[in-house]
């Protein structure tokens, strides 16, 4: 009853608000009155013939009546409105609801006198889910009642959560019907266990059925849930049967509306004596204000002096104008703006007599109303027209009820869909109040939001909110929460340890200042040094046997070549141009060949010396001319016509590699074709292997002439290296890379250089007395006369 009854003080507000306009209805008044509808067929057509014709046994006669209702205002249950409106279009008669908008109701082909007041929801699913997605709930419960606007909300909700990523984590439709006792049980079940994981729940009803799951909801104290409803929940909060407990905290979506002020003070200065005739008002104060009754006339007497509605509670009674009871007041004023436009066009359209009244039929306000369209007082714009009602606007209300009975309403926020995506909706979170226990923001996900770096792994069979988190693999990143793919860093870039941003690679080679640059440097510097120095040593003594005895022509050449082997790793160091990647593979292939050709050279020469045995045998004349030697340039000459075909075709270029090394971008040369590399390699380990062959051959020679197997040694080095360079070349990318060429290129050359030249340098620096005729002579007593006559043809 309070809550309905305040509709009828809006009503009675409203008529007398117009009655007092000077601008609305001149010299027109309004009149009213009351019929309480009762369930059942016969009920409410007695009282529609009541009303139409002020009588209900004779239809279609009117009987003691000297005014005539010309529409009639129907409550909140669609299904009344319904059942009167079959009725109301027997007569064409004007029927108005101030219930919710029901879709069902808009079909002028079934219902073409009715009328609603409320404006559409539409929007109110979108609003919800705006709501959902600004806090990231995720994870939402629904109860919904039966019914066609029940149905239909649940389709149009579904459908934006879908669209939002929000997930169903259950569905429960609510019988209209007064619960049974099995009934009960059922609810006691779905509220204790199968809600058990989800903290946000949205119920959606219509006013038949509020305070029956009101009650099943708040009776088994479900204080840690956030309720999130409709309008049609607040009108019915202050129900004498509703503890509100489990409700504190709720936010609820209203349709928005401007306060009319006059209206707190219509209620305060509402009373029984104001009012005599309406016996509700009568029955509330006798209720709520200590009344006794007069035994005589049935008059109140003994109440509390000056008595108001505005004293009582929330529970008893709001003040605040509810939803229903402004769709009340706008009814009256759309059905008197109407009403002003109809006898406006009969005045312009016929004249009255003096005295008389002018007369009309309820059916003639169609048009009137289907068109009526009108400001306020508050300055709000009223269509009755379904067609061009826009979508509702919505105040976000949020149910305080702590202390218990406080029972406040406080506007946090509002949505509007009109207003510009990602404007629409507007909160004021620090005024939210959350339920009982809930000190911060609750949280509703079914599985906790993957943060940046992990990727969403689905888990089958649950729905979409339901999923595991997997990290990002190398190089990919994810830099928001819950994102479905990695995204691979570009090439220039790399992901950072948490895998959720990629920094800028920097670029980087083997460089002078890296440590390891500077350790190849340096060797190779002091290499180059320490060779031109045995060159320098050999060239002073020249002279001597040991130097004569090992071909000076050779060793020199010799010297030179390893010189320029170890000069040549300097153009792997620093950062890469095209013409040190063209000057680094051609300058390593010619003179690593220079260097094996001699060797080789010096090793056929050794083995041609101890061919001759006979004085004009043709050994003796290669011997002599220096045929051996010849060996250098035609292996050289070999070596550059490859290389030649290797520039002519596919030379080395510069290259990046932005993959070997995490977080650099490291500027190499390619090899360009790697056959035409191989070839230069392979044909310098072909002359490699042909010096170490023959050199082992040979290697059992006198003492006194030993060079054979410093040339075996030498060459054994130089192969193991190159050998081992290629599996390690392989297994190595970048910078590393790099480096294990020119220590290889260094490793072999030091081996040749130390192998060959360091037993001669320990004779002539360290041991002089054997670097002489006299020492070679005590040396020859033990070798033969055959070992010493070969040392003379080297002389």
């Amino acid at each position: 009853m309070p809550n309905n009854y305040q509709t009828v003080l809006a009503f009675i507000f409203a008529i007398e608000e117009i009655n007092a306009n000077p601008h609305l209805l001149t010299n027109v008044s309004l009149g009213y009155e009351f019929h309480n509808f009762l369930h059942g067929h016969w009920r409410i057509l007695q009282n529609f013939l009541i009303l139409y014709a002020g009588q209900d046994e004779i239809p279609n006669f009117n009987c003691k009546r000297e005014s005539k209702s010309i529409a009639l205002f129907t409550g909140t249950s669609w299904e009344t409105a319904a059942q009167i409106g079959a009725l109301m279009e027997l007569y064409k008669f004007p029927q108005l609801t101030f219930g919710s908008f029901d879709p069902v109701l808009s079909d002028s082909g079934q219902f073409p006198s009715l009328y609603q007041v409320a404006p559409k929801d539409t929007s109110l699913a979108l609003g919800m889910v705006s709501l959902l997605t600004h806090f990231s709930w995720t994870w939402v419960g629904m109860i919904i009642t039966e019914g066609q606007k029940g149905l239909q909300f649940l389709s149009n909700l579904k459908g934006e959560m879908d669209r939002n990523r929000v997930c169903v984590a259950f569905v429960k439709i609510i019988s209209n019907t007064i619960l049974s006792a099995v009934l009960y049980a059922q609810q006691h079940n779905f509220l204790t266990r199968e809600t058990s994981p989800v903290n946000v729940i949205i119920i959606y009803y219509d006013s038949d059925s509020v305070n029956t799951i009101n009650y099943n909801i708040d009776q088994l104290l479900v204080t840690w849930r956030v309720w999130v409803t409709n309008s049609q929940w607040q009108a019915d909060v202050s129900g004498k049967n509703f503890i509100l407990g489990s409700f504190h905290g709720a936010v609820t979506f209203s349709h928005h509306r401007e306060e009319i002020s006059g209206f707190k003070n219509f209620i305060r200065t509402a009373t029984p004596s104001k009012y005599p005739e309406d016996t509700y008002l009568a029955l509330h104060w006798f209720n709520n204000f200590e009344c006794s009754v007069s035994d005589s006339d049935c008059a109140l007497m003994d109440c509390m002096p000056n008595a108001s509605l505005a004293w009582l509670p929330a529970s008893r009674f709001d003040p605040a104008m509810s939803e229903e009871s402004y769709n009340v007041y706008n009814a009256v004023y759309a059905v008197a703006h109407a009403l002003q436009e109809m006898l406006l066009q009969q005045v312009q359209m016929q004249s009255v007599g003096r005295g008389e009244k002018m007369a009309f039929s309820p059916w003639q306000l169609h048009p009137f109303l289907k068109n009526v369209h009108f400001n306020n007082p508050v300055g709000d714009h009223v269509k009755l027209d379904d067609r061009r009602k826009p979508d509702a606007q919505y105040d976000i209300v949020n149910l305080w009820n702590f202390p218990e009975g406080l029972r406040l309403k406080v506007k946090v926020g509002n949505f509007s869909p009109h207003a510009p995506q990602g404007q629409r909706l507007s909160l004021s979170e620090d005024l939210i109040e959350w339920a009982v226990g809930i000190a911060e923001t609750p949280h509703s996900v079914c599985s906790e939001s993957c943060s940046p770096g992990f990727r969403k792994t689905p888990e089958e069979g649950k729905p979409a909110c339901c999923f595991g988190c997997t990290p990002c693999p190398e190089n990919e990143i994810t830099n928001d929460t819950d994102m479905e793919k990695c995204v691979k860093c570009p090439d220039h870039q790399y992901a950072n340890v948490q895998r959720n941003y990629c920094f800028q690679k920097s670029i980087t080679f083997l460089d002078y200042g890296d440590p390891i640059g500077k350790m190849l440097a340096g060797s190779a510097l002091s290499l180059t040094v320490l060779t031109a120095a045995v060159l320098g040593l050999f060239v002073k003594h020249r002279d001597t046997p040991i130097v004569k005895a090992n071909n000076r022509a050779l060793s020199y050449t010799l010297l030179i070549s390893l010189t320029f082997c170890f000069l040549c790793s300097l153009l792997f160091i620093g950062r890469p141009n095209t013409a040190t990647c063209i000057l680094r593979q051609t300058t390593f292939g010619v003179v690593f060949t220079v260097a094996v050709s001699t060797v080789l050279a010096k090793t056929i020469t050794v083995v041609l010396a101890f061919k001759v045995t006979a004085p004009g045998r043709r050994m003796r004349q290669w011997l002599v001319s220096g045929a051996p030697n010849s060996i250098i340039p035609i292996c050289s000459l070999i070596q550059l016509t490859l290389c030649g075909v290797w520039m002519g075709t596919n030379p080395p270029f510069v290259d990046t590699d932005a993959h070997s090394e995490h977080g650099h971008i490291i500027i190499v040369c390619n090899k360009g074709s790697l056959t035409a590399f191989y070839c230069v390699l392979g044909y310098l380990g072909s002359l490699a292997l042909v010096s170490f062959t023959v050199a082992f051959l040979v290697r059992n020679l006198p003492d006194t002439f030993n060079e054979a197997k410093f040339l075996t040694f030498s060459m054994l080095v130089f192969c193991s290296v190159w050998v081992t360079f290629l599996p390690v070349y392989h297994s190595t990318k970048g910078k590393v890379m790099v480096a294990m060429e020119v220590f290889s290129i260094l490793a072999s050359s030091a081996g040749l250089l130390g192998c060959i030249f360091a037993p001669k340098c320990y004779i002539i620096l360290l041991r002089p007395e054997r670097n002489s005729l006299h020492g070679f002579r005590d040396k020859s007593r033990s070798g033969g006369k055959k070992s010493y006559q070969v040392k003379n043809r080297f002389a």
